[in-house]
């Protein structure tokens, strides 16, 4: 039985994969890309994003996006688009799971801190930190480290990386030195992940009173759906109105990429997965919704991520990751046995260090930094 048959020719066909670094023994019932996405959904690292920032800090509020969340919102929205362009929806709703399992606790500001630190030894990047948990940092099985995904998967992860890294990453860093594109699905699981965390960070940021309606009535995506909203329901008010807007809005952007990328797949003429590789991107949006969709990336920077009550906790959380690390370095033998290097190996030790900070969620990062300089804390 195929059960990729209803597939585009030039979307990832599991039969046709680049294959996992252990080879296995493929199941009759499961295709592979669907063995990723479960291998993902039963990692530690998936599990611990329930207790890892997007916006608010966990402590903050029990109805605020987590990574956990934001990860199943990709997934979700990515899965609806692939079903529309007959793409893989098991490999994109992988690549949706996983893309965030690398990130630090406390949001980018944890990502800075760490990098910060870590910029004698290699520097630090959620994206690379998510392959190098699914290649090695899982524990689950007895033959190999990491979670031994295929090709496919691990391509979608690493959106972004520098060249020196692509080297050493080989056939994986391929595509950055040679200019080439990732697969479809990975080009869509990446634009999902802007719809999610853009219009999920206006409900959020309304729910915690860090931004007001008037304030985005400036920005026409938002003010345009809100004005169809109060026609649709006269009278509509409070969450209700919030939450028909902002589906409406997320409507708009997928209804938009599905159209495009339709058109410039068409018109690219590609018939392969090979094709797409050497083709420019082809999942977009076009031009007017790109620019409406910036244009509220831009309002969230200026007005909630800048806050200044986020920035009064992304200051403590640099302190916490930087003081941690700090910490650890100078004294090795506080961190868990696992994580200590047994020679003198600065650099690996480091990279441990980061391995260890990067896997803890907020409130563990926040008792962990008690633990290392609280008197009373054990």
């Amino acid at each position: 039985m195929n059960l990729e048959a209803h597939l585009a020719p030039h979307a990832a066909h599991s039969a046709q994969s680049q294959g996992r670094r252990f080879p296995e023994i493929t199941p009759p019932s499961r295709t592979e890309f669907q063995r990723d996405r479960d291998r993902i959904i039963h990692s530690t690292a998936f599990r611990r994003l329930e207790y890892k920032t997007q916006v608010f800090v966990n402590h903050e509020g029990d109805l605020f996006r987590t990574r956990l969340t934001h990860s199943i919102e990709v997934a979700q929205i990515a899965r609806s688009i692939a079903r529309n362009l007959r793409l893989n929806e098991d490999l994109v709703e992988a690549i949706s799971l996983a893309h965030d399992l690398g990130h630090t606790p406390f949001g980018h500001a944890g990502q800075d801190a760490l990098n910060a630190c870590m910029k004698d030894y290699g520097g630090f990047e959620h994206n690379l930190q998510s392959l190098r948990v699914v290649d090695e940092l899982e524990e689950h099985y007895g033959a190999f480290d990491g979670l031994n995904l295929t090709f496919e998967t691990r391509e979608g992860i690493l959106k972004h990386c520098s060249p020196q890294n692509a080297q050493r990453l080989g056939e994986l860093g391929r595509r950055f030195l040679e200019k080439k594109q990732p697969s479809l699905e990975a080009q869509l699981a990446n634009l999902a992940d802007e719809i999610a965390y853009n219009n999920h960070d206006v409900d959020d940021g309304l729910r915690s009173g860090l931004i007001t309606i008037g304030q985005l009535d400036d920005i026409d995506l938002f003010a345009r759906h809100r004005r169809d909203v109060e026609t649709s329901f006269p009278g509509i008010a409070g969450r209700r109105m919030i939450h028909e807007t902002i589906r409406r809005m997320i409507n708009a952007l997928v209804v938009d990429l599905i159209d495009t990328s339709r058109e410039r797949i068409a018109a690219s003429g590609v018939t392969s997965l090979d094709d797409v590789r050497n083709a420019p991107p082809l999942i977009a949006f076009s031009d007017g919704m790109r620019a409406e969709a910036t244009l509220l990336k831009q309002f969230l920077s200026r007005n909630l991520y800048r806050h200044y009550q986020v920035n009064r906790m992304t200051s403590k959380a640099r302190r916490i990751v930087r003081e941690l690390f700090d910490a650890f370095m100078a004294q090795p033998g506080l961190l868990p046995p696992d994580y200590q290097v047994q020679r003198d190996d600065t650099l690996r030790q480091a990279r441990k260090v980061a391995d260890y900070i990067a896997g803890m969620t907020d409130r563990y990062a926040i008792r962990e930094h008690r633990r290392v300089f609280v008197i009373d804390e054990l």
